[in-house]
């Protein structure tokens, strides 16, 4: 069974397509690429997966659930997460707070089982502060743990993007753009923590990217888009000889890095 399945997903605002009878599916335990040029729908297209936007027409299946009418939140508790391509952290918070945040969809105890039954609210408390230390761990924050994010530099304050959204311990992750505006060092860590959520913890990978080199050496497969439109679809192999792709994208794009 396929971790995501995209059935002719339309998306329209007004007289503007964003999406167009879209199709294509994702394995399990894989890392996949959508690619394409600015304002081919690619984030439209996450928006879509994670329940910001509700599709025109089509269905997307979610481990063969079909979620396209389910809530954010919903979707969040079925195993899907999502870290923003614009950093959405709060700035006056810790790095601490701002991951321990990332797990409020979690919580189970409201504030009965605070207020008159303190062991069950306690041991809930336990178990997400050890999620939070383990990406903590996971993405190398230790030694700015408590530092507000707002002090910190762009590159990091990427890394605790994505470890929100790892906080949720997900089964497939959105990734938008998480190595926008990083020099190579920053994107050589983030491409080895992306490979080590794909391989030590068994996450499907959903990533956009514009750097074609990081996008070929890490996909297992690979979706384009053109205007809303899918035109190529497979390996990196078979997307770099794909004819359409060359004179949409990679032949305008592949001696420049787009950030």
């Amino acid at each position: 069974m396929p971790a995501l399945e995209v059935e002719n997903v339309s998306l329209q605002f007004g007289g503007v397509k964003a999406l167009v009878d879209v199709t294509y599916h994702i394995e399990k335990g894989e890392i996949f690429s959508l690619i394409g040029p600015n304002g081919a729908g690619k984030t439209s297209m996450l928006n879509c997966i994670s329940g910001l936007y509700s599709p025109s027409q089509g269905s997307i299946k979610f481990m063969g659930k079909d979620i396209i009418n389910m809530k954010p939140h919903k979707r969040t508790n079925l195993g899907i997460s999502r870290a923003f391509q614009n950093i959405a952290l709060f700035s006056q918070m810790s790095v601490l707070d701002n991951l321990k945040l990332g797990r409020h969809t979690k919580m189970k105890s409201g504030l009965l089982s605070g207020g008159f039954y303190w062991g069950a609210a306690q041991k809930e408390e336990v178990a997400h502060r050890k999620a939070v230390e383990e990406v903590i761990d996971f993405l190398e924050l230790k030694d700015i743990r408590h530092t507000p994010v707002g002090r910190l530099p762009y590159g990091l304050q990427k890394r605790v993007e994505v470890g929100r959204a790892l906080a949720l311990q997900p089964e497939l992750i959105l990734l938008d753009e998480p190595m926008a505006g990083m020099n190579s060092s920053e994107k050589q860590d983030m491409a080895r923590f992306i490979l080590d959520m794909n391989a030590l913890q068994d996450m499907t990978v959903v990533l956009i990217e514009h750097d074609m080199g990081v996008v070929m050496d890490l996909s297992d497969h690979i979706a384009v888009l053109d205007f809303g439109k899918l035109i190529g679809f497979g390996t990196p192999e078979e997307i770099k000889e794909n004819e359409a792709v060359i004179s949409a994208y990679l032949g305008e794009e592949e001696d420049e890095e787009v950030s």
